[in-house]
């Protein structure tokens, strides 16, 4: 009975090892010309040997497993969990309760963005040594903690107006014109010492979790909604999330 049931268990392990090798591979092939280039340079133009290879090494095979386990989450737990949220709040017809889930994930998501916490203390670091803001702790943190919160809510704000863009099917090409002409105008007024932050913060929201949950949710109310294709509707959310954070932080240097 023993040796059956062990072989039965290992029948069904195969095809995960077989998963995992093949998607650990997958992410070393991803990797490969990231590693070239530094190999290249190290090796061929600086003509020094690696400080410490075996740590390296180590590094090296440790980002390779992280990025396969992250890109396999994603495909079994969060792109699922998105899609089936958004077709759940298609199916309940309350666009209060959609439009604040929408929003509280571009928030919550943002917020507490590694990149964007480490451009907003640097942001108010320069700003400080500027004479902008009073050279204290105090001050550094409040201005940092600010633009934390005006980044996210832009982001909050932009997936609202995505999805709503989604609903009523409004064409995707006519926001983002409009949208980046506005920066360019607003440029022109802001600041200069807050230009180059509001095009950087544009960028940063981007991370790891936001890009995925917010493209399931685009996807699965496209999805969901009767007359919309997800290769068109679907998609676009991210651009909104890299442009509203521009406007946003350019308003909030004039203002501030």
């Amino acid at each position: 009975m023993l040796p059956f049931a062990f072989e039965s268990q290992r029948s069904h392990m195969t095809p995960l090892v077989g998963a995992a090798v093949g998607r650990f591979g997958s992410a070393l092939r991803d990797l490969a010309p990231i590693i070239a280039v530094i190999v290249f340079f190290q090796v061929v133009v600086l003509q020094q040997p690696f400080p410490d290879l075996g740590r390296v090494l180590v590094g090296l095979v440790c980002v390779v497993a992280g990025l396969a386990m992250f890109i396999q989450g994603l495909e079994i737990g969060l792109f699922p969990l998105g899609e089936a949220m958004a077709r759940a709040f298609a199916r309940k017809g309350s666009l209060v309760a959609l439009f604040a889930f929408a929003f509280g994930l571009g928030f919550g998501t943002t917020v507490a963005e590694p990149a964007l916490i480490a451009i907003a203390a640097e942001a108010a670091g320069v700003a400080a040594e500027a004479g902008a803001i009073a050279a204290d702790e105090a001050a550094r943190q409040a201005y940092a903690f600010n633009l934390r919160m005006v980044v996210a809510v832009s982001v909050g704000t932009a997936i609202v107006l995505g999805v709503l863009r989604i609903i009523k099917g409004w064409p995707l090409h006519r926001f983002i014109i409009s949208g980046y002409i506005l920066v360019t105008v607003m440029t022109a007024f802001a600041p200069v010492e807050i230009i180059g932050v509001a095009y950087d913060s544009g960028g940063v929201t981007t991370s790891t979790i936001t890009v995925p949950l917010v493209t399931a949710l685009g996807v699965g109310l496209a999805q969901s909604i009767r007359g919309r294709n997800p290769m068109v509707d679907g998609f676009g959310l991210i651009a909104f999330a890299s442009l509203t954070p521009i406007i946003f932080v350019l308003v909030y240097g004039m203002l501030a």
